[in-house]
């Protein structure tokens, strides 16, 4: 029977050896609380720094306008007067269509319109009621606008001075309304305005407070080495795209010489004037693996944080970094960034 005691003594003693063993171990060198050890650092002050702010995107020429002519119904083309290439003037003829309807209804208008003139005689007479009148000249406004459509709409004129870059029929073919150009439009002609041209630019929206209609663009383009073109701003997006970050810049764009055609790769560059920003070493900004995204770390009270920052110009070996996040004086770390994560302890050495 007293050996049947003393069982749960000794199990107790070994419980309690046990559980200090455990402390020790936890106490044990190499493993303090788990926590990373104070990481040594070099620090810069910012400061800002007035830079010349230019901009410079790579774009593709536009025509400042395409139509794509075509006529409100289908139909017989009676004649093109135009060939791929023609330069016309506004007001220039381009094609007719078939007119057998429209003739038709001239006859008619004519006939309505002698009835008419019979009628206002009678009611001057006392010979017809207004109500009569009335039917009547609503019977010709009603004819006069449907023959005023078919004539504009089947004899068509440039509406400005271009080139033809397209003609998808010819003399006597049915046109039936069906696409047939590559943007999957109908038309019998194309005709496309090429002096002045257009410039769409994709602008990071962190731009948008400074471009301004009536801004100067420098425009190059890789066939013609040497040669600048000058354009202006003449319209910027009222939104901005959520997806990229970025709004459409339209440049207007004189053709000197026609040198310049559709479709030809150009570069632009904005002068956005001087500003005052944040120039630091480009070994302080990182890259998060796997993205576009760059941070910095600035020291807190002897505490990393990491911020996002939008990469500016670039000068040499400094970068220029935006971010509503930073200010003058704040402590940028410039040393020892590689080995940091955010609210890492750290202590600056010089």
């Amino acid at each position: 029977m007293k050996y049947l005691k003393t069982i749960p003594l000794v199990m107790t003693a070994v419980l309690i050896f046990s559980g200090c063993s455990a402390k020790k171990s936890d106490k044990a060198p190499g493993n303090v609380s788990g926590e990373r050890a104070v990481i040594p650092v070099r620090v810069l002050a910012l400061e800002r720094t007035k830079i010349a702010r230019t901009i410079d995107y790579t774009a593709t020429i536009m025509p400042y306008e395409e139509v794509n002519m075509a006529p409100s119904t289908p139909g017989r083309i009676d004649r093109i007067y135009v060939e791929t290439g023609d330069r016309v003037t506004k007001g220039q003829e381009l094609f007719l269509m078939d007119r057998t309807q429209l003739y038709q209804q001239r006859v008619q208008l004519s006939s309505v319109q002698k009835d008419l003139s019979r009628l206002d005689t009678l009611l001057r007479t006392g010979s017809a009621t207004q109500q009569q009148y009335d039917q009547m000249k609503t019977q010709y406004d009603v004819l006069k606008t449907n023959v005023d459509f078919m004539e504009e709409n089947t004899l068509l004129r440039a509406p400005f001075n271009g080139v033809i870059t397209g003609k998808y029929f010819e003399n006597g073919e049915m046109y039936s309304g069906t696409p047939t150009t590559q943007s999957g439009r109908s038309a019998i002609v194309t005709i496309m305005q090429v002096n002045p041209l257009k410039v769409n630019v994709s602008v990071s929206e962190q731009y948008y407070p400074l471009i301004i209609n009536g801004m100067k663009a420098s425009v190059t383009a890789d066939v013609y080495p040497g040669e600048v073109f000058t354009g202006r701003v003449f319209r910027k997006a009222p939104t901005v795209n959520p997806v990229t970050r970025s709004f459409i810049a339209e440049i207007e764009l004189p053709n000197r010489n026609d040198m310049l055609k559709p479709g030809m790769f150009v570069r632009v560059s904005m002068d956005m004037g001087e500003v005052a920003t944040f120039v630091v070493p480009a070994a302080a900004v990182l890259l998060q693996e796997g993205t576009n995204i760059r941070y910095v770390f600035i020291e807190e009270n002897g505490i990393a944080r990491r911020l996002e920052v939008v990469l500016g110009k670039r000068f040499d070996d400094q970068l220029e970094i935006i971010s509503d996040n930073l200010s003058e004086g704040d402590h940028l770390v410039t040393d020892g960034q590689s080995k940091l994560m955010n609210n890492d302890r750290i202590e600056v050495v010089i």
